[in-house]
């Protein structure tokens, strides 16, 4: 078995696509401007996230939602160039830079408040 993606019901699932096709460097794989707007968006090595605007089910609260408890971590090169970014194309921070001993984290929000970390290892992971 292997991961397809992971899915957030969002209030604005062009607008969230677009953004993070400009900003993190995603690309749109499927679109669909028929309820429920269905934006399935992947990174270079195929890991997806669907975005999507279900009415029948509740908006979860983002900007309420502790960033331990969910975000997007993307691996990065340079966390603060990349964290200066995506603050100048409207994403806040959300603590500083943290060195774990084995790379760094940052905390940010998207600008629909949704949970962003970027990661920089010293090894990557796989």
């Amino acid at each position: 078995m292997k991961l397809e993606h992971v899915a957030l019901n969002v209030e604005d699932p062009a607008g969230m696509a677009e953004w993070y096709t400009q900003h993190l460097g995603m690309r749109v794989v499927f679109a669909s401007d028929a309820p429920p707007h269905i934006r399935f968006l992947a990174d270079e090595a195929g890991s997806m996230i669907e975005l999507y605007h279900n009415a029948e089910a509740e908006l979860p609260d983002y900007a309420g939602i502790n960033r331990f408890n969910l975000h997007l971590a993307f691996a990065v090169d340079d966390i603060a160039a990349s964290r200066d970014a995506l603050v100048a194309a409207g994403a806040t921070t959300e603590g500083e830079i943290v060195d774990l001993g084995v790379g760094e984290v940052l905390f940010l929000r998207d600008p629909w408040s949704v949970p962003i970390q970027l990661v920089k290892r010293a090894k990557p992971l796989v």
